[in-house]
């Protein structure tokens, strides 16, 4: 059974360049981390300041161990400066769902 972390952001619409940016970099951090990263999705058409990031994780235990490794990994902490510094994000939601077998789309060997 697997579960995702399901992230909406609230981005500043002018920095989309900085967003893109941050999720180019988690593309190589989650998975070095543990997390098996979905994606990141940014604004397309429509609401030009909502964004998503999806990771999945064998179970909200497995999450807690890859929150620890984050919080001591340098690339991650120089992400989530960057973040801080370039102040694109301006507000952040996590849910924690698990998708119904049935409908999913087999990733990674999910």
């Amino acid at each position: 059974m697997y579960m995702t972390c399901f992230i909406e952001y609230e981005i500043d619409p002018n920095k989309l360049a900085q967003f893109n940016q941050y999720s180019m970099n988690w593309s190589e951090i989650i998975p070095r981390l543990g997390g098996e990263l979905i994606g990141y999705f940014m604004p397309y058409e429509g609401d030009n300041k909502r964004a998503y990031g999806l990771i999945a994780f064998t179970s909200l235990a497995e999450y807690e161990a890859y929150r620890f490794r984050l919080r001591a990994d340098e690339q991650a902490k120089a992400n989530f400066e960057f973040a801080r510094q370039e102040s694109f994000i301006l507000h952040e939601r996590r849910y924690f769902l698990s998708g119904v077998e049935s409908t999913l789309k087999q990733i990674g060997g999910m």
